[in-house]
């Protein structure tokens, strides 16, 4: 059986976990927290990156920063995880989504600014498949309207917009370093900011509203409760986990690479035939391949090729449900304007194994069940 996903995994994971516990600091901020956060802050040039349990908190955390009010609307997709959605009614919020481009399956830059109104506090891009939105346009938008700019990168470690890595563009940025992640930490995020003016807010938060973070930096003789907030930080094995991948950060990137232009390569057949469509990368984009999915007619057919996949051993798996039509989106958003392609495109899709360790030969016999599915 070729599995959908396999976490990451180098072999110096358990070594560093080791490590963490030897060092007799395994809860948040340690060694390999802090190795972590640099690595990613030098990575992406961002001014502070602040490592979290999960790339939820990170945008829950975003939410607090941009102090997001009960009333406030905040525009997103509804093609995406729910995550995107929570952090924002959590504070009282309402989500206003838009439909998307069926080239990336990204937001449509074109539909945000009819979708603003005087309750618009902020607008988050999510970046499908680490194939950026086009964030020049969605920063204009937000300059004119004065409005904040939260990233989900949750899929966007490694890929570029223009040169820029996904993440640092808007006010703030969130990764996800969830088992499914082209780099891993069992759970894990991190909140990229831009300005340093709200790092010691966010330090605030992410540490139960207290200071506790300046006084670990002797800034300080004693630390107190400043803010409301909540515990954000991941304990230090679990960063340990995550230090093993990063150090192999470019090894790890060029292995997906080769298995996406594999799939792309041995799939193309099918694309000029029109059987199916293959995803798109915008010029100006560089993507990290998080995942390779391929769209078929409609659901009937999807469901079909999925079936006849696992006949074959070959585990696949479609993706988000709107979540404009869910019962939470409903209570909790609204969608303006056209569902003209979330749904329909959201039906197609399929997503193929992709992971860390995929042999040639696999995805070979996997594009070799599609052609027969599809009998070429």
């Amino acid at each position: 059986m070729i599995k959908f996903n396999v976490p990451p995994f180098t072999g110096k994971e358990f070594d560093y976990m080791k490590q963490a516990v030897e060092n007799e600091k395994i809860c948040g901020d340690g060694e390999f927290t802090k190795k972590c956060s640099a690595w990613i802050e030098k990575k992406t040039e961002t001014a502070k990156c602040l490592l979290t349990t999960s790339c939820t908190h990170a945008t829950e955390l975003a939410a607090l920063i941009a102090q997001i009010q009960p009333g406030d609307e905040v525009i997103m997709p509804a093609y995406t995880f729910v995550s995107t959605a929570d952090a924002f009614v959590l504070r009282g919020a309402k989500a206003v989504f838009v439909d998307i481009r069926p080239d990336t399956m990204n937001m449509d830059e074109t539909l945000i600014e009819a979708a603003i109104t005087e309750k618009t506090k902020a607008i988050v891009p999510v970046h499908y498949a680490g194939v950026a939105c086009e964030m020049d346009t969605i920063m204009a938008i937000a300059r004119k309207h004065n409005l904040m700019v939260i990233e989900d990168a949750a899929q966007g470690i490694m890929s570029t917009y223009k040169g820029k890595p996904l993440g640092t563009i808007g006010d703030f940025g969130c990764y996800s370093f969830h088992e499914t992640k082209n780099y891993s930490m069992g759970e894990g995020g991190a909140l990229l900011i831009r300005d340093p003016k709200y790092i010691e807010d966010a330090e605030i938060y992410r540490e139960k509203g207290t200071n506790r973070s300046k006084f670990f930096r002797g800034q300080i003789d004693k630390y107190t409760w400043q803010n409301f907030g909540s515990s954000y930080l991941p304990s230090d094995m679990n960063a340990a986990y995550l230090w093993a991948q990063l150090e192999l950060a470019d090894q790890i990137n060029d292995a997906r690479l080769h298995i996406w232009n594999q799939y792309a390569e041995q799939l193309q057949p099918l694309k000029e035939r029109g059987l199916l469509e293959l995803p798109t990368i915008p010029e100006g984009c560089v993507h990290n391949a998080h995942m390779f999915y391929i769209k078929a007619k409609d659901i009937t057919e999807r469901t079909a090729l999925i079936n006849f996949l696992k006949e074959n051993d070959i585990l696949t798996v479609f993706h988000y449900i709107p979540l404009h039509t869910a019962p939470a989106g409903l209570k909790y958003g609204r969608f303006c304007g056209e569902d003209k392609y979330t749904t329909k495109e959201s039906e197609r899709l399929t997503r193929l194994p992709l992971y860390y360790g995929l042999k040639d030969e696999q995805v070979s016999y996997i594009t070799s069940k599609i052609k027969e599915f599809y009998h070429v």
